[in-house]
């Protein structure tokens, strides 16, 4: 079958299975560390989850955990991708009398990759990404989901002569459709400025916004493999963090041989990219278009959490749970019929400040596949 028809089968599965994703996600609990996630950090995180519908499983999603905290907390992500039944329900609520500004500029998002000869769709590929942060505001409600786009169809790469350029323009005018207004021409500059700072062999990984928080664009760019390759792309960016601390940070892993790729992001504003600084490293060099792309071993993320060991603020019990998180294909048997579930870690990330790092966390994904009915083949 191709892609799509496997998508719907599974979509109709996971319907049959469970009334939510949060309901789904209670289901799997047993395979959810309560180290990781438990008690009310799992709560929360189910409660947020119940209003998701269930076949949104049927694509990757999973947890942002944060690793200096020993609270089992954490933040969900989603995948949604165009013309699928999980596509239809956030395409549905952002039309909503009542709808939130976040709902809308989703909707907004996918209806431009939607459209006829779509030029987002030609770079973004089908998929948008949420990010639930169960966090709560100021006023006691939960921030609005911030929205990325990954330039997976065809990738915005370094090519000396800006040819690129005009594909970043589109991907922000869609990104300015999910906060509901124009980026200024400062801002805009400041990506251009940060777009020809890339090489060759660098790309624009992912677009953000975060319609709760302060106005900017989250940009990570990757295909770094050396601590002098980050350190030259932030000076050619005009970083303004402290760069020794992001030299020692990736060299102690580069030592190690603990990751093939590291990203970097930060959020570019009018007067260019925040101090703040995110360091994201991954262990498999594949790109999202590759069908092996969310296949994860233990093995290669453990040279990785070794490292992570020597900082001492670092959780150990979460440490040891995520180096047994990736298990593999495994076989799932209910009254709907027989799932296949896949479980990795996508990456970590270092959030630096100033002199130190703030945050450390990892970022796991689960994905479902339906293979049978009970009792019958699924045709």
């Amino acid at each position: 079958m191709r892609a799509r028809d496997e998508w719907a089968v599974t979509e109709e599965g996971l319907r049959r299975e469970s009334r939510s994703l949060g309901e789904l996600m209670e289901r799997l609990k047993g395979r959810i560390p309560p180290a990781l996630v438990g008690g009310r950090g799992w709560d929360g995180l189910v409660k947020r989850a119940r209003g998701l519908p269930a076949n949104l499983a049927a694509f990757p999603f999973g947890f942002e955990l944060p690793l200096l905290d020993h609270r089992p907390v954490a933040d969900l992500g989603v995948t949604v991708v165009q013309g699928t039944r999980a596509a239809a329900f956030y395409e549905d609520r952002g039309r909503g009398e009542d709808a939130d500004p976040s709902a809308r500029g989703a909707a907004r998002v996918l209806e431009a990759i939607g459209a006829e000869e779509s030029p987002l769709r030609d770079i973004v590929g089908g998929n948008m990404m949420l990010e639930y942060d169960l966090g709560a505001t100021a006023s006691g409600t939960h921030p609005e989901p911030g929205i990325f786009l990954r330039p997976a169809e065809r990738p915005i790469v370094g090519d000396g002569a800006g040819e690129r350029y005009r594909d970043m323009e589109v991907v922000l005018r869609a990104m300015a459709s999910a906060i509901g207004r124009d980026f200024r021409a400062a801002e805009q500059r400041e990506v251009e400025r940060i777009y020809g700072a890339l090489e060759p062999d660098t790309r624009v990984e992912s677009f953000g916004v975060f319609p709760s928080r302060e106005r900017a664009i989250r940009l990570a760019v990757t295909g770094f493999r050396r601590a002098h390759e980050v350190m030259a792309f932030l000076e050619r960016a005009g970083w303004r963090g402290r760069l020794p601390v992001i030299d020692s940070t990736v060299s102690r892993f580069e030592e190690r041989g603990a990751f093939v790729n590291v990203a970097v992001h930060f959020d570019v504003r009018a007067n260019g990219p925040g101090p703040a600084l995110g360091l994201s490293f991954l262990a498999k060099d594949r790109r999202p278009k590759d069908p092996r792309y969310w296949v994860d071993q233990p093995r290669q993320w453990a040279a990785f959490i070794d490292g992570l060991r020597e900082d001492r603020r670092v959780v150990r019990e979460k440490l040891s749970e995520l180096a047994g998180w990736s298990t593999g294909p495994e076989v799932l048997f209910s009254e709907s019929g027989t799932f296949v579930l896949l479980r990795g870690i996508h990456h970590f990330k270092l959030v630096l400040a100033g002199d130190r790092i703030e945050q450390v966390k990892g970022y796991v994904f689960l994905l479902m596949s339906f293979l049978a009915r009970a009792g019958g083949s699924g045709e």
